[in-house]
């Protein structure tokens, strides 16, 4: 009986690290120089402020709490549109759909959860980005965690830089997003 459980137990890890040998001699590297895919955009966000309900393309779901300077608790959702150029009014290549919320009370700070959506000629699906926005800081570099259609299972780095503020009505953000994993 200890020999078949001997035996049984020698051939299981053979072919667990044969397995594992394998897959990672498959996996391809990559080199973080030189990205399968990049693209540069400008994402803009219209804050809703009860007067532009036909411009707004954000809105906050819940209100700071009161705790701190620093919007700590505040939700924001949005659909903002997403351009080649710096111009709010250049056509949308895609539109940013997500959320994010005020979590530092010491400092401002967002966490956020995005899809980046296309719907063209040239690219269709998502690409998703979620993680610690620190945004008074000049760049950040938040993952992309997956996506669906022409981006299905990518990985990758976006890199945001805010370009403009005009106090909380507008803010512009330039989306520099660098693809390490592409399959399509």
């Amino acid at each position: 009986m200890a020999n078949q459980i001997y035996l049984f137990s020698l051939i299981f890890f053979s072919v667990l690290l044969y397995q594992s040998t394998t897959v990672l001699s498959f996996r391809k590297p990559f080199d973080l120089a030189k990205p399968c895919k990049r693209f540069v955009f400008h994402l803009h966000n219209v804050a809703y402020d009860g007067d532009n309900m036909d411009n707004a393309t954000s809105a906050a779901i819940v209100n700071p709490l009161g705790l701190g300077d620093f919007n700590f608790g505040k939700f924001v959702i949005m659909d903002n549109p997403v351009t080649m150029d710096q111009n709010y009014l250049s056509k949308p290549v895609a539109r940013v759909q997500g959320f994010f919320f005020y979590h530092g009370k010491a400092k401002y700070d967002t966490w956020l959860s995005w899809s980046v959506v296309f719907n063209s000629t040239q690219h269709k699906g998502t690409l998703n980005i979620m993680g610690e926005n620190p945004f008074m800081e000049p760049t950040r570099d938040l993952p992309v965690v997956g996506g669906t259609g022409d981006f299905v299972m990518t990985r990758g780095i976006a890199t945001f830089m805010t370009d403009l503020v005009e106090g909380n009505k507008y803010f512009r953000v330039k989306m520099d997003i660098k693809l390490y994993e592409c399959y399509y």
